[in-house]
């Protein structure tokens, strides 16, 4: 794979981190995963204005400006082959860089910053999950950026495997649902969308912010509301978002399972359009 460090396109066999970098010592880092289809990347600008807005809360200079990242990762795709490829997952990564032993940063930070590209594949059809014991903590600033110290949301993952489930759901330390180990939930009330507020914690997605507007556009009531976990049973039918998979419904959350609900079929499928128009103006840019 060649990947691209600092500037550089290389051979990620030649890549190398300084052993000092605070991204790998203590998770000081921030990343992005975005979905490319046919060499279009998808919400380019979203994913970059929201790793640019993250860089500032934390602290971190960005060492390029954004239009500069958005040719890398063009740039990663066709060194890689993958500019035609259905479906490829880039992830770019920015550290704090490194620094001298201990918690406070350096006073003149030189980041790391890392595009990867790889192939993915297509989204399921649906997937199971489980409610995980790990918690979000919705007094934390950095439950809402898309930092790297995913450790809580990896336990989840690993407790959904091995109780037999896709995905695992998490709640707030106050007990509320927040969000699945990689994805934004979305409940079905009737012909209402529900989805749980940013003060539980969640990190706001992207596609989450997509299907919001789209469920404007087609005249369905949306919320973002506290969600008690016992909501989850009585819904109409549940769904995950994130930038890889798009709209997955969740067939079964715990033992109880769930009918396929019409109107996430009629969401996907604007989805889908959404997408597919983003990819005609790239085409005629």
């Amino acid at each position: 794979m060649i990947v691209w460090l600092n500037g550089e396109l290389m051979d990620e066999r030649a890549a190398r981190i300084d052993p000092r970098d605070r991204g790998f010592l203590l998770g000081d880092a921030l990343f992005e995963t975005l979905l490319a289809r046919n060499g279009n990347i998808a919400f380019l600008e979203e994913h970059l204005v929201r790793l640019w807005a993250g860089a500032n809360i934390l602290g971190i200079p960005l060492p390029v400006s954004t239009g500069h990242l958005a040719v890398a990762c063009e740039m990663v795709l066709e060194a890689n082959g993958l500019i035609d490829a259905p479906r490829v997952a880039l992830r770019v990564t920015l550290t704090r860089g490194p620094g001298p032993r201990g918690l406070v940063p350096p006073e003149n930070p030189a980041p790391t910053l890392l595009i990867s590209a790889a192939e993915s594949a297509s989204p399921p059809a649906s997937q199971s999950a489980i409610i995980a014991t790990p918690r979000r903590n919705a007094l934390s600033p950095t439950s809402r950026l898309k930092a790297a110290p995913y450790l809580d949301n990896l336990l989840a993952r690993e407790e959904a495997r091995a109780r037999g489930a896709d995905e695992a759901l998490m709640l707030d330390t106050s007990g509320y649902v927040a969000c699945a180990s990689v994805a934004n939930v979305f409940l079905w009330e009737g012909e209402r969308l529900v989805t749980p507020a940013e003060e539980c914690g969640i990190l706001p997605g992207i596609t989450r912010a997509a299907v919001l507007e789209l469920a404007g556009r087609l005249g369905i009531d949306a919320a973002e509301e506290m969600i008690m976990p016992q909501r989850l049973p009585r819904a109409d039918g549940v769904f995950l978002t994130n930038s890889l998979i798009g709209i997955v419904p969740l067939s079964r959350i715990e033992t109880h399972e769930f009918e396929p609900h019409r109107m996430t079929a009629r969401l996907k499928a604007a989805y889908e359009l959404l997408l597919e128009a983003d990819e005609d103006e790239e085409g005629r840019s």
